[in-house]
């Protein structure tokens, strides 16, 4: 599945009083997050108020079991509507349900 600007990553936390700690995006996909974390696959994100810095928590919705890793915003385009390079993804939760 490519990126859509219908379903763009979805602003979280707004970086606190003053903006100076960076914000927090979610954004949920079928795509691995070697695909989003590839320069240039969110194509707006300039648009939506993604800066250098931000966090972006990216969901793969049809891993087994779901993963969910974590990316920072490491470029943002000077040309609208300012496509972004996130980094390499961590993986902060994954994991099955026993019970």
């Amino acid at each position: 599945m490519a990126y859509s600007t219908s379903a763009p990553p979805v602003l979280v936390s707004g970086g606190g009083i003053g903006g100076t700690a960076p914000r927090l995006w979610t954004y949920t996909s079928t795509d691995a997050a070697s695909a989003v974390d590839a320069d240039g696959y969110i194509t707006n994100g300039g648009e939506l108020g993604m800066k250098v810095g931000d966090l972006v928590q990216v969901t793969d919705s049809d891993a087994s079991p779901v993963i969910v890793t974590t990316h920072r915003v490491v470029a943002v385009s000077t040309t609208a509507p300012g496509a972004v390079d996130l980094s390499n993804g961590e993986t902060t939760v994954t994991g099955t349900d026993s019970d």
